[in-house]
């Protein structure tokens, strides 16, 4: 029992029910010795006996006692007074303090616990010396040695106890932070395929439907002039509105986009400038510079949304006629260059990007290249044109196979 008490364990609980059995058997002791043994006052030892175990069976049956530490105090306080009067009664007595011992050292304070387990124990000597009539070191021994026992065993107890609750609130705490890490990293996964999307969005859906546009703007420039331009224009469209459906459908799934699938990289960059040619007002050309190595799907990708974005900013932007796209292999490096001899522009003074506006091309084009431990430089200035260079490192291939120069 305790005046403060936790959820009992089966451990403790088991140690509980030995000390209740415990006490009970002693005082059934002294009473049937008191009666085999025809001693004086047999009568009234059964009787205390009796109104003892009954004082102490209070205990566990009454839940204040367990909640309140005066109630358990005034408890053990009664337990006490019958004891004192069996020990008066009968010598057998003495042995009870035993379970006394650890009775009040588990209900009483730190202090207070020790202090009665020594004045119960000098109590018990000085009583079996009375019943005796003399006394000698060897009756001080067994109170003395079971009142050193209790302390140290429930001193041992309740040092196990505390390293117990703290390796219990050590899990706790270790549980919790699982679960805020476990938690933190499920917002980071959100977050990144969120800002996944929205690259994906820009650099494939936003950019198409720009060209859809423009297209489409010039086909109704064509009509009804030119009615023949005019239909090679919406059939561009057309066609674009369908490259534009198959990105979407494997970006969403997070496959490789069409134009690498079954091809090279520098090939898909080649079909890329001559699609860009074939739908606006630019001669986009491509050069390869340097033998091709493996790179992994992840460069790869990274490498052509950069030139379909870099392109289509050039398309809209610029207003240039002409734009080579380098794909070189330099040593440790593979680079990418996208130059055009468009208007230009001051590259510290963009405007913030804005949903109505757009402007989210280069901060994209520079998340891909940071993601991947890449570098992107943007030279520009108005009138002269503008230059784009992504460098990457060179990582061993993961999931590409090699690639062979056209």
């Amino acid at each position: 029992m305790n005046a403060a008490p936790a959820a009992l364990t089966p451990t403790t609980r088991a140690l509980a029910w030995c000390l209740h059995l415990l006490f009970v058997a002693l005082l059934a002791l002294a009473a049937v010795r008191a009666v085999v043994d025809d001693r004086p006052h047999a009568g009234a030892t059964v009787a205390v006996a009796a109104a003892c175990a009954a004082v102490y069976a209070v205990g566990p049956l009454v839940p204040r006692i367990h909640r309140s530490r005066r109630a358990a105090a005034g408890w053990l306080g009664a337990v006490g007074a019958c004891w004192l009067v069996l020990l008066i009664l009968s010598a057998d007595g003495v042995w009870v303090a035993f379970p006394l011992y650890f009775l009040q050292l588990h209900l009483l304070p730190r202090r207070a616990g020790p202090a009665a387990v020594a004045a119960t124990a000098l109590t018990a000597i000085a009583a079996y010396a009375a019943h005796q009539h003399s006394f000698g070191a060897a009756m001080a021994i067994g109170p003395a040695l079971g009142a050193a026992v209790a302390v140290a065993v429930v001193r041992g107890y309740q040092a196990l106890y505390r390293e117990s609750e703290q390796r219990r609130r050590l899990i706790e705490e270790l549980t919790a932070t699982r679960a805020d890490l476990a938690q933190a990293q499920h917002t980071a996964g959100v977050l990144a395929e969120r800002e996944r999307l929205a690259r994906e969005i820009h650099d494939t859906l936003a950019q198409g439907l720009t060209s859809i546009q423009l297209l489409l703007r010039a086909a109704e420039r064509a009509l009804p002039g030119a009615p023949e331009s005019a239909a090679r224009h919406v059939d561009q469209a057309r066609q674009a509105a369908v490259d534009n459906l198959a990105e979407a459908r494997r970006f969403v799934a997070a496959l490789t986009p069409p134009a690498l699938e079954g091809a090279t990289l520098s090939g898909a960059l080649e079909r890329l400038c001559a699609t860009t040619s074939a739908r606006h007002r630019l001669a986009a050309r491509f050069q390869l510079t340097g033998d091709p190595v493996p790179l992994s799907t992840a460069h790869e990708v990274a490498l052509l949304r950069i030139a379909q974005s870099a392109l289509a900013n050039t398309v809209r932007h610029a207003e240039a006629t002409t734009a080579e796209v380098t794909l070189g292999y330099l040593g440790d490096h593979v680079t990418l260059d996208v130059v055009d001899d468009g208007s230009g522009f001051a590259p510290d003074q963009l405007p913030a990007p804005d949903p109505e506006s757009g402007g989210f091309g280069l901060a994209a084009m520079r998340a891909r290249t940071h993601a991947l431990g890449g570098t992107l430089t943007v030279r520009s200035a108005p009138g002269s044109g503008t230059a784009l260079a992504a460098r990457f490192p060179l990582a061993p291939p993961a999931d590409s196979e090699p690639e062979a120069r056209p």
